[in-house]
């Protein structure tokens, strides 16, 4: 498939017999080189935050011990090399998305806080009474709230887009939704609570044929295969460093150059000014304007290094390695009685949701925590989707290409002895 196809996922069958050593990619996770509950950890909650290779937490160390400075202005070496550092890793975000210029990459505290920053300065500036922003039913709360909150102070409305019970975004229903009072469309690549992919490149396609943007949210999507936002053709993507093997606290927003200068500032203070008076102030150049006082350097530092980490891997290959993982999760719990899977879309990365009759998503996940089973539980920020599912929430295993075979029996073996305490 191409990059811009439904899935943007490269051919899975192709990469079989590349032989992707998971055991070997483990060892390079301190993490999970260690024991809870007395058991080895078997970590299953990678669409909450991936774990960091030891060369993103040397990265931030070194910075720390040998750089630490404020960036940008200051007169000496360690200013100097921070700076260089930091900027570096703009550029490599640039390259790793296929974003024109690295001017066109903010940094963020993360997704939510990226999709806050589009919704109040785009959104403030470009929507009114009567305007309409699309999001679908299986968006996380940051993909709701922000856009609701705007809507109340513009008089703009948000709609939804239907998902069906298997967990598929309804596309011929989103293609009706589309006239020209939609301005904004604002999608997940991947939905963190089902992991369905979502067919962004042909929903950009058909909203830019009404004269709409379109963010994508790619917190869930960019750690399982190659992002070109150039080839997709949105006009924001989003995603957190801590989904793609980074530290916390840093990511990014790409944003198309021409919207990014239109837009009013989100924050004011330090760094994002370019002359201060209290007769008017004006605005530094992209994407400083965004960039409001000290920026977590480190994080970034950090995340050019989880960058560096990945483009390292096989991508194919490892795309592969998380999709057989699936499929053999898949295949064990459809022998489990009384278990039900949620989400059961065609298209998915490897993420398993699921209940279990008799049995509370959060007393699985006690049970499994006792045998050194990290998984999660509740509504995943996805609140709206479980009241259609009529659930208070599901245990959810998402893997990562750490995770190996040995991992998923380890978890229908806790399972099993969960469902015998409990029913």
């Amino acid at each position: 498939m191409s990059e811009a196809s439904v899935s943007n996922r490269p051919d899975a069958a192709a990469a079989i017999s590349t032989g992707f050593d998971a055991e070997r990619i483990r060892a390079d996770f301190p993490i999970l080189q260690q024991q809870v509950n007395g058991q080895p950890l078997v970590y299953l909650d990678n669409a909450a935050t991936t774990q960091k290779p030891r060369a993103v937490i040397d990265a931030i160390s070194d910075y720390y011990c040998h750089d630490n400075s404020n960036v940008h202005r200051g007169a000496h070496a360690l200013s100097d090399r921070a700076t260089a550092k930091f900027e570096a890793a703009r550029q490599k975000v640039a390259d790793f998305v296929h974003a024109q210029a690295p001017a066109q990459i903010i940094w963020t505290r993360g997704t939510t806080e990226a999709i806050n920053l589009v919704a109040a300065s785009w959104g403030g500036a470009n929507l009114q009474a009567g305007d309409r922003v699309l999001v679908s039913a299986m968006e996380h709360h940051s993909n709701i709230v922000p856009w609701q909150i705007v809507a109340e102070k513009t008089g703009a409305r948000v709609d939804v887009i239907p998902v069906d019970e298997t967990g598929t975004l309804d596309l011929q229903a989103f293609a009706a939704m589309l006239d020209e009072h939609v301005r904004m469309v604002s999608v997940n690549h991947v939905s963190n609570a089902l992991g369905t992919v979502n067919p962004v490149a042909e929903m950009i396609t058909l909203a830019h044929k009404v004269g709409a943007r379109v963010l994508v949210d790619g917190a869930q999507a960019i750690s399982h295969w190659p992002i070109d936002v150039q080839a997709l053709d949105c006009d924001f993507y989003t995603f957190s460093g801590h989904k793609l093997f980074g530290p916390t606290g840093i990511g990014v927003l790409y944003g198309r150059r021409e919207l990014l200068d239109a837009m009013p500032p989100y924050q004011g203070g330090g760094e994002m000014i370019e002359t201060v008076s209290f007769a008017g102030t004006t605005y530094n150049q992209l994407p400083y304007k965004f960039e409001a006082g000290t920026p977590d350097i480190a994080g970034a530092i950090g995340l050019g290094a989880a960058i560096d980490y990945v483009n390292g891997l096989d991508r194919v290959a490892a795309a592969a390695h998380e999709d057989a993982l699936l499929a053999y999760a898949r295949d064990k719990a459809l022998q489990v009685p009384g278990l039900r899977l949620i989400g059961t879309a065609a298209n998915k990365v490897a993420v398993l949701s699921f209940v279990l009759d008799g049995a509370h998503p959060s007393d699985i996940g006690m049970l499994m925590d006792q045998q050194g089973i990290a998984v999660r539980t509740g509504h995943h920020c996805a609140q709206p989707l479980m009241e259609q599912y009529q659930l208070p929430g599901t245990v959810r295993a998402s893997f990562s290409i750490y995770n190996t075979f040995e991992d998923v029996d380890r978890l229908f073996a806790a399972l099993d002895k969960a469902r015998g305490m409990l029913l």
